[in-house]
């Protein structure tokens, strides 16, 4: 596929907010590392293991019981954990490369954990804990939050516990200003998808890996065309790519629609630079 066709591609994956796949489209995400993806491939290895383990659940049992059995097929029968010794390989958020090595990140590991849970007839659904993204299923006795790194319900106390170094770290000093419920809230799947793409932006940014970054922030503009922060954030990629008529397109638009946010006039800055560029390329 030519990027223009992957961009088409996921632009339809996530047009409607009430009908986006989520495993399709997280998957989708490895197309600009793996060119050559599989994708209908790798689908139908996911339903051969949901396959699998449906023949292991008769008809009638409780959910929690399906529960288990998730838990013990996931993490022993096919072997997903952490990827501790590498975590900010971005191999570890492009689901075809977790789903070959067994090891993946909090938010990964998720995504597939719900989709085999799902269908199983589990209902679960994704959290966007802070620093740390966690699974959580209603059932009658009614709420189970769930560690995806190993399947291990969390208590209120260990969540708390999970939370306290965020709060504090953006200067929330008692955590009974904030209850804990406010960051148990159901994450829509376009913000599982935008999460992930983020975490993917930290890592290439971090490394200076300017066309992969380019890559995920035309994801991140498609994916949330009301944040003209990511249009200034991809014009940034394209000015250290010395793609300057790009570059600058982002830039004017940014510091059009933020005229007083605090970095428009570093932006106003190297706009002058970025036009001089562009025209000597005429």
């Amino acid at each position: 596929m030519t990027t223009t066709k992957v961009l088409d591609y996921f632009a339809s994956l996530v047009a409607d907010d009430g009908g986006i796949p989520l495993t399709e489209t997280a998957l989708s995400l490895a197309q600009d590392a793996y060119p050559d993806l599989d994708l209908q491939g790798e689908l139908a290895a996911l339903d051969l293991m949901a396959l699998r383990l449906k023949r292991r659940i008769a008809e009638g049992t409780p959910a929690i019981q399906r529960l288990r059995l998730l838990n013990h097929f996931f993490y022993r029968d096919l072997g997903f954990a952490a990827n501790a010794n590498d975590y900010y390989n971005p191999d570890n958020s492009y689901l075809n490369a977790v789903i070959r090595q067994r090891r993946g990140i909090p938010i990964s590991l998720a995504v597939l954990y719900m989709e085999l849970g799902q269908q199983i007839g589990l209902p679960l659904k994704g959290v966007s804990f802070p620093n740390h993204f966690l699974v959580r299923m209603s059932i009658p006795a009614g709420e189970v939050v769930l560690d995806p790194l190993t399947g291990e319900t969390l208590s209120k106390e260990q969540l708390q516990e999970m939370l306290d170094p965020y709060l504090e770290q953006e200067g929330i000093r008692g955590s009974g200003e904030v209850p804990l419920g406010l960051f148990l809230q159901t994450a829509s799947h376009r913000e599982i998808i935008a999460r992930m793409l983020r975490n993917l932006k930290s890592i290439y940014l971090q490394e200076s890996r300017w066309q992969r970054l380019l890559a995920v922030q035309n994801r991140l503009v498609i994916l949330l065309p009301g944040s003209i922060e990511e249009v200034r954030d991809r014009g940034l990629a394209y000015a250290n790519l010395e793609c300057f008529r790009p570059a600058l397109a982002d830039l004017e638009a940014y510091v059009a629609a933020r005229p007083d946010a605090a970095d428009s006039t570093q932006i106003r800055d190297r706009m002058p630079a970025l036009r001089l560029m562009s025209r000597s390329l005429s």
